[in-house]
């Protein structure tokens, strides 16, 4: 079952932090092959398993922010149940720090443009409602659409990254990450959140999205993932103007037999 890592645990035996690739290079080589991004159903999404070097990750988790750390607590008993997320003010270790700036810088950026067809991507520097995520067991969060536009800088959000941190993960724990068509009639498709699997997908006003499922297990369970989010100014690719009257925050969607 999947352990519950804490800051301070050492580092595995091996490479130093700086000398463990990020990329496993087969991973990387089928991502950037990719050719079926854009046709995608129910919307324009990939998902692909062993991207990275599995080290990388696990460093990550022995990262992982304590209880002492600077997190959000989402729980307000409908749309969002027993989830955390960190903030721009966590203070991240050193290989999670690696791991940011590598998916956020240029070489990474022009591979995401490449797999999408969508240029003028820029990472987040705040990770607004990104960065690492943690859903306990009994949690959930409804299917929705992401917020449009950054709070901030007013960019139009284009794409969400997602990478999974969960070994030992079965289908008995639940927690799928489900893709719903934009008229909310039926789940396209299921993803079970296991270690080194990512997702790649668009974000718009109808790429309807959750973990509604409650997870299953043991009371300390969690799931565990890695979230970047990634803007453009403007959608031209998309036929679509930025339109600063379009903005809105999540648009949260009730399933077809009436919850969330």
């Amino acid at each position: 079952m999947l352990k519950l890592f804490r800051r301070g645990m050492p580092a595995p035996q091996g490479a130093s932090g700086e000398d463990v690739p990020i990329f496993d290079p087969e991973g990387l080589a089928r991502f950037e092959s990719y050719g079926g991004y854009r046709s995608a159903q129910p919307f324009p999404h990939l998902v692909i398993d062993g991207l990275f070097n599995p080290e990388i990750l696990r460093r990550v988790l022995t990262e992982w922010p304590g209880p002492e750390q600077e997190v959000e607590h989402h729980n307000d008993g409908e749309v969002v149940r027993d989830k955390i997320g960190t903030t721009w003010k966590t203070r991240f270790g050193p290989q999670t720090r690696r791991l940011f700036a590598e998916l956020n810088g240029p070489a990474f950026l022009q591979k995401l443009q490449s797999v999408t067809d969508m240029w003028g991507l820029i990472g987040d520097p705040y990770m607004f409602g990104g960065g690492l995520h943690a859903t306990r067991t009994g949690g959930t969060l409804a299917v929705h659409a992401d917020y449009n536009k950054h709070p901030f800088f007013k960019l139009d959000r284009r794409l969400n990254l997602l990478v999974y941190l969960n070994e030992d993960w079965t289908e008995a724990n639940a927690g799928w990450l489900e893709l719903w068509d934009q008229d909310m009639r039926a789940c396209a498709e299921r993803v079970l959140p296991v270690f080194n699997r990512t997702v790649l997908f668009s974000t718009t006003s109808t790429s309807f999205h959750g973990q509604p499922e409650p997870i299953q297990g043991p009371p300390d369970l969690w799931r565990r993932s890695i979230a970047l989010y990634y803007f453009s100014n403007g959608r031209a690719d998309e036929g679509s103007p930025p339109d600063a009257s379009d903005e809105h925050s999540t648009l949260w969607k009730k399933r077809p037999h009436g919850d969330y």
